[in-house]
């Protein structure tokens, strides 16, 4: 049983190990990218059918679109410390160069500064946001492994 549970929290901790997010100057958050973490989450979360699944739950959350309801001002917005979900799934990245209206608005009349996918991807509409993003699956991954490694260290 003891042996059991050992390789259980080993294979959590394998799995959980990579990413850690990269700083953006000027802002308290950190930005995720999907390459940083380990092979069987990018199987996972690049899986159509997975990702589907995923993202309707975060369209229905509604966390992107509260974001303008927790920060009132740009000023607020830009001091806060956002979840990996928010940061990878509410807004472009910052190498996009998209500057933000709002907590949920950014202006594309700037042409992005990056040749990014997800700077092409993003929208401002409530239902489409950055939800196709690999930024998105990053700050996803993110979440999933800061829950597992609170699991494994509370079994």
């Amino acid at each position: 049983m003891l042996m059991l549970l050992f390789l259980s929290c080993s294979c959590r901790f394998i799995v959980t190990n990579n990413g850690s997010g990269h700083n953006v100057a000027g802002l308290r958050y950190k930005e995720y990218q999907l390459q940083d973490y380990s092979s069987w989450f990018l199987k996972q979360l690049n899986n159509t059918n997975n990702w589907k699944h995923l993202k309707s739950c975060l369209v229905k959350a509604d966390d992107c679109s509260n974001l303008s309801r927790k920060y009132k001002t740009l000023k607020q917005y830009k001091l806060a410390k956002l979840t990996p979900i928010e940061a990878g799934c509410c807004r472009p990245p910052s190498v996009c160069g998209y500057p933000s209206v709002n907590a949920s608005y950014y202006d594309f009349s700037f042409h992005p500064t990056s040749s990014n996918k997800d700077c092409k991807s993003y929208k401002n509409s409530r239902a489409i946001k950055c939800y196709s993003c690999d930024a998105c699956k990053a700050g996803v991954a993110q979440y999933m492994k800061t829950e597992w490694r609170w699991l494994q260290s509370s079994t």
